[in-house]
């Protein structure tokens, strides 16, 4: 298996993701996913366009709430000021006060700086309905240093596309999402300057890119505080942010949690084009966004399924992290939620994921346990093969986890340290003789 992967070239992996990832169906036609394309470059930049008009909203209301708190600290020094004057120039003082104030307040002669949109625009500024967004396209190229383009040309919707399956925006008020959305904003930025550069290798085209463009696109989105980035992270972070925030409105009820960025940034690496690398992480996000639910139902789920192996395959280490209340896994926790990436090199991590959306690819297509005999592979595909990689790690580990460690704290420490000491081979195969004996059983 690692000779397949190893010096794989990137724009092979960038035609084979889409697949891989659910975008397009593997019997389609050229024709169909040209059409698939286009459809899906014009919802990303309908949503590219309204993150842009909520960014304005944004700024707009946070330089009005400035103006009023400079107002406020104007009017508290002319009090002062009247406070200590005669009083017959207390009436003239309150007087003026009073008209500069309807002065600012009603002059309409002047618009606000930065006006995102006339006032009737402003009640659907966070409107989903997808069918009325449709009547919009820039027409342009998704690349982000063109964001700042807000074309409006219209095109009607691509027929015989595939239908998305959007998640459910169940009990989500229009204001929420306005006020999730600026935390999300604010937390997507952090995260985005904050990544790392292990990327950097795998991509050259994107390593070279100038400073002029990478400026081009940290403005288009409004990051700021990357002067001490250079210019191929400050293109890559803009690219992070754009493709977070549509994520974001695409999918409210999950919104942006810190962990998504690192799911996201390897897929950018590979994947150019923001509108192709946006409906990718999508296709990942579907199985992926569990992870991120504020009730953790998810991780509760995958990590039961992790004792379930651990407790099947080796009952004496099941036994011991039962002595040390740990048989619950959570010292796995984040190996789950960010699926291996932080304890896996950029390379090996995407190894580990190509091998585990092809077995998702290969259960879309039908190919179940009986058809994977017939063509005499060792392990049927599965679902979770995941969490047999992560039960697999912990095995590889029984020995020093049962001598050595006397709490789950311990065991946690370990797990944490793990970046770079893996083999993600060894990994696999384990994990595959794990699914080969225990797969019918979990």
């Amino acid at each position: 298996m690692k000779e397949l992967w190893e010096g794989v070239d990137p724009s092979i992996r960038a035609e084979v993701w889409p697949f891989l990832l659910g975008v397009y169906n593997l019997n389609s036609s050229k024709a169909e996913r040209e059409a698939i394309k286009i459809q899906n470059r014009k919802e990303y930049e309908n949503l590219r366009r309204r993150c842009r008009k909520l960014l304005k909203h944004v700024d707009n209301s946070q330089k009005k709430t400035k103006e009023a708190d400079d107002s406020k600290d104007g009017e508290s020094d002319i009090l002062n000021e009247v406070l200590d004057s005669p009083a017959s120039e207390d009436v003239s003082a309150r007087q003026s006060l009073s008209g500069d104030e309807r002065s600012a307040e009603y002059d309409d002669s002047v618009p606000p700086s930065n006006s995102v949109m006339e006032e009737d625009d402003r009640s659907g500024l966070i409107n989903m309905d997808s069918t009325a967004a449709d009547t919009e396209s820039s027409g342009t190229e998704t690349s982000i240093e063109d964001d700042n383009e807000d074309s409006d040309v219209t095109q009607s919707a691509t027929e015989g596309s595939e239908e998305k399956t959007v998640p459910p925006k169940e009990n989500i008020s229009e204001g929420q999402i306005l006020e999730d959305f600026t935390t999300w904003q604010r937390i997507i930025r952090l995260d985005a300057i904050r990544a790392n550069d292990e990327w950097i290798v795998y991509s050259p085209a994107q390593a070279t890119v100038s400073k002029a463009k990478s400026i081009r696109a940290a403005q288009a989105v409004g990051l700021k505080d990357y002067d001490h980035l250079e210019p191929c992270r400050i293109h890559h972070a803009a690219r992070l942010v754009a493709v977070l925030e549509a994520y974001a409105l695409y999918d409210p009820e999950t919104g942006y949690c810190q962990g998504m960025s690192d799911l996201l940034s390897p897929i950018l690496a590979v994947i150019e084009e923001d509108h192709e690398a946006f409906w990718c992480f999508v296709g990942f996000m579907k199985k992926a966004r569990h992870n991120f639910r504020l009730d953790e139902v998810g991780i509760r789920r995958q990590l039961n399924t992790v004792s379930k192996i651990i407790k099947s395959k080796d009952s004496h280490l099941y036994r011991h992290l039962e002595k040390l209340q740990a048989e619950d896994c959570f010292f796995v926790y984040r190996m789950v939620v960010v699926l291996f990436r932080r304890e896996l090199s950029f390379e090996q991590t995407v190894c580990l994921w190509e091998v585990m959306w092809a077995d998702q690819a290969a259960i879309r297509a039908g190919i179940g346990k009986s058809a994977w005999g017939r063509i005499r592979q060792r392990a049927p595909p599965t679902e979770d093969l995941l969490l047999y990689a992560i039960a697999a790690c912990v095995l590889q580990r029984r020995k020093l986890i049962i001598e050595k460690y006397s709490s789950m704290d311990e065991i946690l420490r370990e797990c944490n340290s793990m970046a770079g000491q893996l083999d993600v081979w060894k990994l696999l195969d384990d994990a595959h003789d794990l699914v080969v004996g225990l797969h019918d059983k979990i």
